[in-house]
């Protein structure tokens, strides 16, 4: 039999890249950066191997760190000096988030996204202001755990606005309250920011692969879960649901969370949607990597790079990911 279709032909050095599909770029990817507002030294994160803690003082220096990998943007992510049941430490004016922001965008060339949530700043953790009486049911799982959904929203707006006041480039909303997308953006354009970007976090699953970020944001629920407002990792079409809904008010990047195990949602939201797609490579998937690294089982930039790489194939226009400064600087 003669072939005449031989793929092979293509894979041989010298065009194998020339043919090369999909390509991941420095300039795709965001780095996180976390600011303590309690610390004044360097923390590293014992679950996220590379990561650190820094003080406010040293905000300027770890994005300098971030920038000269080629990377241009990061977000910000704080932890307050102080919590309280609706996490007023967040949208202070001389928050930790605020004063990293003024620095960072006053001394760096950087492109500066915060991350507007509650969890971070919340006595119980949770993304929202709780139904009175909530935190008595601690023993009793999730059964009076409410969020109050339209109070949250209020609270929302004064966080996204506090940012931007501060020099923020664009805003992203995690908490996946209804409406936020639409109450942010009506802050934003009351306060003269019409034109800060929104991304929104617009399919956030309630996901296991959370657990080092929790640890490095100090963000962990004091008592129950998030699964009465994150979504249910078995649902796709409600992802798409979910999206569209955020686009009607004014989303102008859909985040999806995690990225690997949703690869599909990605996929799915890049054929359904026109506007960029931004996909989350959270702290669990870079977690296991490394620990498989460490171990000796994988090669660690080689499958950092490959997982970056199935994101960008999936559609995925940015990547969050906290491989971004080692990936950036391979390229």
């Amino acid at each position: 039999m003669e072939l005449t279709d031989r793929p092979r032909r293509l894979r041989r050095d010298g065009i194998r890249e020339m043919v090369s599909e999909t390509d991941v770029d420095a300039s795709d990817l965001i780095a996180p950066v976390f600011v303590d507002a309690t610390t004044d030294e360097r923390v590293p994160i014992e679950t996220m191997p590379g990561h650190e803690r820094v003080p406010v003082e040293e905000s300027v220096a770890r994005v300098e760190e971030v920038l000269e990998t080629g990377v241009e943007a990061v977000m910000i992510f704080g932890i307050p000096e102080s919590k309280d049941e609706q996490g007023t430490r967040a949208w202070a004016e001389d928050g930790v988030v605020q004063e990293a922001t003024r620095r960072v965008t006053r001394e760096t060339d950087a492109y500066v996204i915060t991350d507007v949530c509650l969890c971070e700043y919340t006595s119980h953790g949770h993304c929202g202001v709780l139904e009175d009486g909530a935190g008595e049911s601690r023993g009793e799982g999730n059964a009076r755990l409410t969020v109050r959904n339209d109070e949250t929203l209020d609270l929302l707006g004064k966080i996204a606005t506090s940012h931007a006041a501060a020099g923020a480039d664009m805003v992203a909303p995690s908490g996946m309250m209804d409406g936020m997308v639409g109450a942010i953006r009506e802050s934003l354009d009351a306060a003269d920011f019409s034109d800060v970007p929104i991304m929104s976090y617009a399919a956030k699953y309630e996901s296991a692969f959370y657990g080092p970020f929790r640890d490095a944001a100090d963000g962990a629920p004091a008592f129950g879960d998030r699964r009465h407002y994150q979504m249910d990792p078995a649902n796709a079409r409600e992802a798409l649901r979910e999206v569209r809904l955020d686009v009607e008010q004014g989303a102008d990047v859909l985040m999806v969370k995690p990225a690997l195990p949703y690869l599909d949602v990605v996929s799915d939201i890049r054929e359904e949607f026109d506007h960029p797609v931004a996909a989350y490579n959270v702290s669990g998937e870079y977690a296991m990597l490394h620990a498989a690294s460490e171990k000796g089982w994988l090669e660690l930039e080689e499958v950092a790079m490959e997982s970056l790489v199935s994101i960008k194939r999936a559609g995925a226009d940015l990547i969050l990911t906290y491989f971004a400064e080692d990936v950036a600087d391979s390229l």
